[in-house]
């Protein structure tokens, strides 16, 4: 965004391979401190030598009157204890995480206090979101969707085939308008929270119409650039285990085996290496292969770091979805109507409204908890990325005012 967490243009930046200046606090305006020359006549350096409990050395401590030991304390010598000499000064904080290098866990707790912090504004997006989402899936399964073709368990050759053929295209198009909504779903919630999430890193209030209006503009780029990593998900799937299906027979199988996983592999390295594609371009407003290029610039050196981060997450919201939709879903067959027992039997996945509204209802839950995690954790991986390397801390502290820095080198 232009105004708040400056977020600078990549051209500038030291990870495009320029050396760009990099903001530093300001002088002081008065001459009440020390000023950055010094002065023509200095005194003489003084002789020093360590404290020493012994009462020797022109610098010692004075005895201790009325005790034959010293007072408890920490020795001389030891490691100060906190803010103390010689103890490095605290990261400012004027949001939900401190100004330097993010370890996994800050990350974590950032993006669960963006959603304690902004909880009106973030349970509006997600709640909104997921609320009109999982009515447009429900009314889809239910009006839309073909009847579940029948299946004949004692079919053979041929019509066995036929049968196979038919499920898998129903599942196909069973699966295909969720999987389209929830994308849409996706796309909506992480532009908006990660406006929100940029805020909140400065400590700054931001309500829900701010975040549209900011939201707004990126949307239709960010669509184009979840379709565009889809699309290359399905064709390296597709590269991957097209050949054995071609050859047919067990080489063929075995063949296709090997080439899904090698599709695996290489789907797994490009989805980590452009994960902060999406927050370059919403906060820096790149275009849809630009951001694809900072994405790649940013996690370069730190792919497994960044694979763990978002693993870990991923792990989480799986965590969250389980202990969650499980007993929604123990409801919903218990009020379901006996369509439960008809798919178990002959494979019919026609279910009852009462299994599906509270099914819907479960989803709605999850992804308003799941929602705000992911996309906070992606955007402050970004930004930890940015200070890692191009010290973005120093453009996020005079973004958020803090004293003693200006744009001045």
């Amino acid at each position: 965004m232009n105004d708040t967490p400056g977020w600078a243009s990549p051209g500038s930046a030291p990870s495009d391979g320029q050396e760009a200046g990099v903001p530093r606090p300001s002088e002081p305006a008065d001459d009440s401190t020390p000023s950055g020359t010094w002065a023509a006549q200095q005194p003489p350096a003084a002789r020093w030598s360590p404290p020493s409990p012994t009462g020797t050395g022109p610098s010692a401590p004075p005895p201790y009157p009325g005790r034959s030991t010293p007072p408890q304390g920490p020795a001389w010598g030891s490691a100060p204890q906190g803010p103390g000499w010689g103890a490095p000064p605290a990261a400012a904080k004027p949001g939900v995480i401190p100004l330097r290098p993010l370890g996994v866990g800050e990350i974590l707790d950032g993006a669960v206090s963006t959603m304690r912090a902004h909880w009106r504004t973030v349970l509006g997006i997600t709640l909104t979101v997921s609320v009109v989402a999982q009515t447009a899936i429900l009314l889809v399964q239910r009006y839309l969707l073909p009847d579940p073709p029948a299946i004949d368990r004692n079919a053979t050759g041929s019509e066995a085939l036929r049968q196979i053929t038919e499920s898998l295209r129903y599942s196909l198009l069973d699966n295909a308008p969720p999987l389209l909504i929830s994308m849409l779903a996706t796309i909506f919630t992480t532009a908006m929270l990660t406006v929100v999430i940029s805020r909140s890193v400065l400590g700054r209030p931001v309500t829900l119409s701010d975040a549209w209006a900011e939201a707004r503009p990126r949307l239709l780029p960010l669509l184009g650039l979840t379709l565009l990593l889809a699309v290359m998900a399905a064709a390296i799937m597709t590269v991957g285990i097209l050949p054995g299906f071609l050859i047919g027979d067990t080489a063929g199988v075995g063949l296709a085996f090997l080439g899904l996983l090698a599709a695996v592999v290489v789907f797994a390295w490009l989805m980590v290496r452009f994960s902060l594609a999406s927050p370059a371009l919403m906060l820096e407003r790149q275009s849809i292969t630009a951001s694809m290029r900072r994405s790649a610039k940013l996690v370069r050196n730190a792919w497994w770091r960044t694979f763990g981060v978002l693993a870990l997450t991923w792990l989480l919201t799986f965590i969250v979805a389980m202990v969650i939709g499980i007993p929604f879903g123990l409801v919903a067959v218990g009020l379901d109507d006996g369509s439960l027992s008809s798919f178990l039997t002959d494979g019919a996945t026609a279910f009852g409204w009462p299994f599906l509204i509270v099914s819907a209802i479960g989803d709605v839950v999850v992804a308003t908890i799941t929602y705000p995690l992911s996309a906070g954790v992606m955007a402050l991986l970004y930004v930890d990325q940015r200070i890692r390397r191009e010290a973005l801390d120093l453009d996020l502290a005079r973004a958020a005012g803090l004293p003693g820095f200006d744009d001045r080198n």
